[in-house]
């Protein structure tokens, strides 16, 4: 049995019950973390319930936030008013394939709950990028953690991988890229707290706040055009990336997935200043 089980992350697995099942069920957990035994508010709620619910059918959303614990996805979907438990339209999310898919039943569950196994140190050619690039693709939305693993400390954000400015770039339809910051979720399940280990359920009476921002604009094509200008004197060891479909060599795409994760690192940083502000009020 495939431990990655693409075929159980089809729609018509099973004329999709399994997956009706798991997001029901996920999306239970995460109303219950983030509505009932703990608190959260979110500014600027509306836009992202617009462009979950109503963005053109062909475009494609990818949202970025920062990743304080292991229960950041799917709990910070739970807050009052979200249509979580929407199959059609609930997010697909990068996932890492050494904690939820190393075992068939893990591998099973997060498959129909639509993840999407990424190896962490993989690289942004790894086989599961197609399969985002696929999702994209279809107009559906993603939801990735570009600093690539969990930060539990109030600090700025962290240099991003280059993952998520690559599905960016490579995007057959350039997607709605919208950021999103946290704060909380930390309390709620700390990476020590007995005995130097996650608590076996989340805490509660925590005050979880969400900061969404707007869309972040990208202008790919005068972007890529300074990327090759740039690159053009770079010498560094190269690894053997594919050219773009666009003609951009592994130099340029370095410049331009640098530039592109700078853009959302410093948007999200923003968003994160203004939430501690926010929170002051």
């Amino acid at each position: 049995m495939s431990r990655t089980m693409e075929w159980a992350a089809k729609s018509d697995h099973l004329k999709g019950i399994p997956r009706k099942i798991v997001i029901a069920a996920v999306g239970s957990f995460a109303k219950t973390v983030s509505s009932l035994i703990n608190t959260t508010s979110v500014h600027n709620a509306d836009t992202l319930l617009h462009l979950v619910r109503s963005r053109p059918q062909s475009i494609p959303l990818i949202t970025v936030s920062n990743h304080m614990s292991t229960l950041d996805d799917p709990s910070m979907w739970g807050f009052k008013g979200f249509p979580i438990f929407d199959t059609k339209i609930a997010r697909w999310v990068l996932a890492a394939e050494d904690i939820c898919f190393k075992n068939p039943l893990y591998s099973y569950i997060f498959r129909t709950g639509k993840c999407i196994p990424i190896t962490r140190g993989g690289g942004i050619y790894q086989e599961h990028m197609n399969e985002a690039l696929e999702r994209l693709k279809d107009g559906e939305w993603l939801h990735t953690f570009p600093e690539g693993k969990v930060y539990q400390d109030d600090a700025p954000i962290r240099r991003l991988k280059w993952g998520t400015a690559s599905l960016i770039v490579r995007a057959p339809i350039t997607p709605i890229v919208l950021p999103i910051v946290h704060h909380g979720f930390h309390e709620v399940m700390p990476e020590k707290y007995i005995f130097g280990r996650r608590p076996p359920l989340p805490l509660w009476n925590k005050k979880i706040n969400m900061i969404i921002g707007d869309p972040i604009e990208f202008d790919l094509p005068a972007m890529s055009e300074e990327a090759i200008s740039q690159s053009r004197n770079d010498s560094f060891p190269t690894i053997g990336w594919p050219r773009t479909s666009d003609g951009l060599d592994e130099a340029a795409q370095r410049y331009l997935y640098t530039t592109v994760s700078e853009k959302i690192r410093a948007t999200m940083e923003r968003l994160r200043c203004y939430g501690k502000s926010f929170l002051k009020l």
